[in-house]
């Protein structure tokens, strides 16, 4: 694997996403075996929002991860650095609101969300670090962090399973149903670069948020980490 391939610009990351928007959910969908609708449920449940919260949903593509908070009765803003992205969403969900943004540098006032959550996206920042302060600093004391992201299989055997998949079906099957395929080359080598549950937990409270704890899903393929800022 060329490392060079995964140390792309923000502007090069947002053109690719910009790419893949018009079918983006379902590549999602096909890729993850179906898998990527009951990670949207977890996510919402270990957030456990209440009407009337704000909540800030963060890399939030085309507003899918985002309508599950809104019917809650939440205040949600789906948000996201591709334009592409918003784009499609504003389009297909005229009724949610959308806002660019770029996770290191988030435009909303400190402490403004009850919630903040991001999904697939943390490990696409070029500043990780920088995008868990951000987060900090617009969630209330006491607020809420959930973060959904692709992890490391816990069961060996399986792993080796889910990795030969990954460097090779994924792309293949991508080619069938993604507006651009060779984006998923980099998507898969970026899950393979990224820290493992307990590393991504210990980076969390390096950056300042409390009670940190994660849960495995599909047997680690997925971890959910939970967080809140301290009071």
């Amino acid at each position: 694997m060329s490392r060079a391939s995964l140390d792309k610009r923000p502007g090069e990351v947002a053109a690719m996403f910009d790419d893949v928007a018009a079918r983006y959910d379902l590549t999602n969908d096909v890729l993850s075996l179906g898998q990527d609708r009951a990670w949207r449920r977890a996510v919402v449940r270990a957030l456990d929002v209440r009407p009337g919260e704000r909540v800030l949903d963060l890399a939030a593509g085309t507003g899918t991860s985002s309508l599950p908070f809104q019917r809650a009765g939440a205040q949600v803003v789906a948000t996201d650095f591709s334009v592409g992205m918003l784009r499609v969403g504003r389009r297909s969900q005229p009724a949610l609101p959308f806002a660019a943004g770029d996770a290191t540098r988030l435009p909303f006032a400190d402490a403004s969300f009850d919630a903040v959550t991001i999904s697939f996206g943390l490990r696409n920042v070029v500043d990780t670090g920088a995008a868990l302060r951000e987060l900090l600093r617009v969630t209330r004391p006491g607020g809420r962090l959930v973060v959904c992201e692709f992890s490391r299989p816990t069961w060996t055997p399986f792993r080796r399973v889910y990795l030969d998949y990954l460097m090779r079906a994924l792309p293949r099957i991508a080619r069938a149903v993604s507006s651009n395929p060779d984006s998923y080359v980099y998507l898969a080598e970026s899950i393979q670069e990224w820290p493992g549950q307990r590393e991504l937990a210990t980076r969390l409270q390096g950056e300042g948020w409390a009670d940190v704890a994660w849960r495995d899903l599909t047997g680690g393929v997925v971890a959910l980490h939970r967080a809140t800022r301290p009071s």
